[in-house]
């Protein structure tokens, strides 16, 4: 009888260890995790101040070709008057 009940005294602490050490991993998957999304967060307001940085670029060039097709415009008339 002693035997039997050291016997599952056994497994159900075996048992018991097995959860803990699941529980163990998990919280360290789920830290890995949150540290990727933490990256990934990181990565995408990178990407959304380079974004606004490019249209910012591309909204400066766009007013000097504005002003560069005025010029040439200007002057196309010019031209046009003198002949």
């Amino acid at each position: 009888m002693a035997d039997l009940s050291t016997v599952i005294l056994a497994i159900i602490i075996g048992t018991l260890a097995a959860i803990v050490y699941s529980l163990r991993i998990l919280v360290l998957v789920e830290r890995r995790i949150a540290r990727i999304d933490k990256h990934i967060e990181m990565m995408a307001e990178k990407i959304v101040l380079e974004e606004k940085q490019v249209l910012q670029e591309e909204s400066k060039i766009e007013k000097k070709e504005d002003k560069i097709q005025k010029r040439e415009d200007r002057i196309e008339k010019m031209v046009k008057k003198r002949r």
